[in-house]
């Protein structure tokens, strides 16, 4: 889970700085990496124009990590319009990286994560330690729906302070973390 595709959201603006962070990601051994550019109301990217966008990428980039394309959606009206017309760009065929506010839920949060799982995906809700709203009972209710959680990398060290730093160890520990991303935006991050 990373923002690498050039120009379409608040990740790396240029072609030059996607490669910059190849670059480092082929450096420290890093095999593939997701692409997965912010979906939302004020971000709305189409599936067609980030096809597009990584085929661009693809044609330049040369090195030896292995690209995918998927993105990150926003739980909001957007999200319900592409998922309800199945114009979505998935993880490994089935699983949907989903995201929220880190302040507050959106509107029927866990109605929207059930429709999902009822209709055969697995959601995986991206950097759940950063949800200022969410407490031990709500993380424990999304686990046991069969939401699946991608931790930040950042987090466990630190980066997005010490309440983030906390919840990602305690959601380590009770062996709820499916995953783990850079949450990448520019090299700086990543570095």
């Amino acid at each position: 889970h990373c923002h690498v595709l050039f120009g379409v959201d608040d990740g790396v603006r240029t072609l030059e700085e996607s490669l910059a962070v190849l670059a480092f990601d082929e450096e420290v051994g890093i095999k593939e990496v997701w692409c997965t550019p912010h979906i939302m109301e004020d971000v709305a990217n189409t599936t067609e124009a980030l096809r597009e966008r990584f085929a661009q990428l693809q044609d330049v980039y040369k090195g030896t990590v292995k690209l995918h394309l998927a993105a990150e959606y926003m739980l909001d009206n957007l999200f319900e319009e592409r998922f309800d017309s199945m114009d979505l760009l998935l993880m490994e065929d089935d699983m949907i990286l989903v995201e929220t506010s880190t302040w507050n839920p959106p509107p029927d949060m866990y109605g929207t994560l059930q429709k999902i799982l009822k209709s055969g995906y697995r959601p995986l809700l991206a950097h759940p330690e950063r949800y200022r709203y969410l407490n031990d009972a709500a993380y424990e209710r999304l686990h046991d729906m069969g939401v699946y959680f991608q931790l930040n990398l950042g987090s466990i060290v630190g980066y997005y302070g010490q309440t983030a730093m906390k919840k990602a160890h305690d959601l380590l520990e009770k062996g709820w973390i499916n995953e783990i991303g850079s949450d990448c935006h520019r090299i700086s991050n990543i570095k």
